[in-house]
């Protein structure tokens, strides 16, 4: 019984080590994006062309992510995404990060 046992943790153990994934470095953007980790409070206020303007600047490959006001996002994290929060009138009201 012990043996079958140890033959099941050992094989999820091995399915888990298999579906496990590697976080590399993508170069020069994510040295540079890292020291970003304020986020870019400048753009606060500004119209979501202005606000993507902006930031293209510092990370011109930057997928962006416009969030309407009282709209669920997910919790993944994904380096070439930068969310952009709206309050009311479509302007962004929060300092706009990487993830």
């Amino acid at each position: 019984m012990a043996d079958k046992n140890k033959e099941a943790k050992q094989t999820r153990h091995d399915d888990l080590h298999e579906s496990s994934c590697v976080i590399t470095d993508v170069g020069k953007e994510a040295v540079e994006r890292s020291s970003r980790t304020g986020g870019w409070p400048e753009v606060v206020g500004l119209a979501v062309e202005a606000a993507e303007e902006r930031i293209k600047q510092d990370m011109p490959h930057a997928h962006f992510q416009v969030v309407p006001p009282g709209t669920f996002v997910t919790m993944d994290f994904n380096p070439h995404r930068v969310r952009l929060y709206l309050d009311a009138v479509n302007k962004v009201a929060g300092t706009p990060r990487v993830g």
